[in-house]
């Protein structure tokens, strides 16, 4: 969901076809010229606004000044465009219905959405190893290590994806997996640094946090490749342990077997996505280049003309803008790296705020962020709805102001939607988690504004106005830590103030920027 979505209307833009000359019946008197230039155009003429649509036409047939002026007497195609809009009345015919190109299956999404969440299971399958004295804010042993790393991973994972996903939409698949090549493995690394740095974990959770930043780089290739199946395949053998493990008390070895097959098997097949050889040969050839002292020129990137489908992934930009070796520019990638900064301190603190104040551990709600993480599927498929919705619109609404108006419709449609699947997730979730705090009242309202400004975030990210969201979602996250370390308030009220806050802004801003139906193009 890291990349612009951009629609190319199915079709193209043509001319209307140009009728051919009916032939005339033996023995008919001739008829006159005009007369049956106006029959043979009068459905082309009838629907007209302007005589320059059909002047268009006319010159698109081939039909020159001077055989205009000597078959039909007017001086010119114009005047003779006039001519014909002036016999012809006016009609308004429907427009071809084009096929929807947003209307897309709930099941590739809601399998996203799984596949999102799949990896909380490995905790449950390797708790026995993160056994220890409680941390110094009374969570389970190796609770920061494990944040510290996933934390790293979402932000590097959406500016990677995002830079992958820009490389798709312009056509170049070998140029995505150059950059998947380079960056999973960097993020992992970065993600196991930024778990080593945090002290005090049992030995295992340093482990474990590697195994967590290697897997969140082989799902960010296979989820970007659109490989969802075989990710979903990957964990089915740590998720079908984990499952046994709550009711049963498994072997510690069986437990670690499970853990490393599943890891093994997503490196594994996103390593068998990647341009392997042609990436080593690529940076053979780099550093050959480099040491000569020679630099290639910046190339010029144009979106392909090809591709299936009329849904283009592609950032909005103009194809004359050059893209030098490296890739889209950076500037284009890190506000995508930020919205996950934001996005990910906001569900670590919805889930984790009250314990972070000096609430007592069993405060931790780990049934809202489960949730959050599980609607994302939903999220997606209703991304693409309103998109559906708002298409309709531009073909239905005779005016501006009846477009906002379908528009907001649509909207509060499909953030309703979304918000009562969140809730049902949460609901389940809190009722399935042993020892959970109950969700109601301020839980409750927190984790129903925090859905609202994950849904609005990701609308605005869809239509590619990420810098706003990730203005809104940062600051969001920085308000909430700041009253953290400050000692402002209580917990449950901050979150709630935050949350509102930001959500009220984010609608303002999709009401602002999405209401004009020149958004929508």
């Amino acid at each position: 969901m890291s990349g612009s979505l951009w629609l190319r209307a199915p079709g193209g833009d043509t001319l209307p076809a140009v009728p051919r000359p009916r032939p005339a019946a033996p023995g008919a008197p001739a008829r006159d010229p005009l007369d049956e230039l106006a029959d043979r155009f009068g459905d082309i003429a009838a629907a007209a606004v302007h005589p320059d649509e059909i002047a268009a036409v006319l010159e698109s047939d081939g039909m020159t000044d001077e055989h205009i002026r000597l078959t039909y007497g007017r001086p010119d195609s114009f005047a003779l465009a006039e001519e014909l809009h002036a016999r012809v009345p006016r009609t308004h015919p429907e427009p071809d219905r084009h096929p929807d190109p947003w209307r897309v299956p709930l099941g590739p999404c809601l399998l996203r959405g799984i596949v999102f969440a799949l990896p909380g299971l490995a905790y449950v399958l390797g708790a026995p190893f993160l056994e220890g004295p409680p941390d110094r804010l009374g969570l389970p042993a190796g609770t920061l290590t494990l944040i510290a790393g996933a934390l790293i991973g979402w932000v590097w994972d959406q500016t990677l994806s995002h830079r992958a996903y820009t490389w798709l939409g312009l056509g170049d698949r070998a140029a995505a997996g150059r950059t998947l090549l380079l960056g999973a493995p960097a993020g992992a690394l970065l993600g196991t640094a930024a778990a080593s740095a945090v002290p005090g974990g049992p030995p295992f959770s340093y482990a474990f946090a590697a195994g967590q930043a290697a897997y969140v780089g082989a799902a960010t290739v296979l989820l970007v490749l659109g490989r969802e199946r075989l990710l979903f395949a990957a964990l089915s053998p740590m998720a079908a342990g984990a499952v046994l493990a709550l009711a049963a008390d498994l072997p510690e070895a069986l437990r670690a077997a499970l853990l490393a097959a599943s890891l093994l098997a997503a490196c594994a097949l996103a390593a068998r996505e990647l341009p392997l050889a042609a990436g080593v040969r690529a940076a053979r050839r780099r550093i050959r280049r480099r040491a000569a002292g020679h630099r290639r020129p910046a190339r010029h990137r144009r979106p392909a003309a090809d591709g299936s489908g009329p849904v283009r992934w592609r950032m909005l930009r103009g194809p004359e803008e050059p893209y030098g070796p490296g890739g889209p520019r950076l500037a284009d990638s890190v506000p995508y790296g930020v919205f996950g900064l934001g996005t990910g301190l906001l569900v670590l603190y919805a889930a984790l705020g009250e314990v972070l104040a000096g609430g007592p551990a069993e405060a931790v709600a780990a049934p809202s962020a489960v949730a959050l993480t599980l609607s994302m599927g939903p999220a997606e498929w209703l991304l693409h709805r309103f998109r559906s919705g708002t298409l309709a619109g531009l073909r239905a609404a005779r005016s501006p102001l009846r477009f906002r108006l379908r528009m907001l419709g649509v909207l509060a449609r499909c953030l309703t939607a979304y918000l009562a699947v969140l809730l049902a997730l949460g609901l389940a979730g809190t009722a399935c988690w042993p020892g959970a705090p109950p969700l109601a009242g301020a839980r409750a309202g927190t984790l129903l504004l925090l859905g609202a400004v994950m849904w609005t975030g990701l609308l605005l990210q869809s239509f590619g106005a990420v810098r706003a969201a990730a203005a809104v979602c940062a600051g969001a996250a920085a308000a909430q830590s700041l009253a953290l370390l400050l000692e402002f308030g209580q917990p449950r009220a901050v979150q709630l103030a935050v949350a509102g806050t930001a959500a009220a802004a984010l609608a303002a801003l999709v009401c602002l920027l999405l209401g004009r139906a020149t958004a929508h193009r």
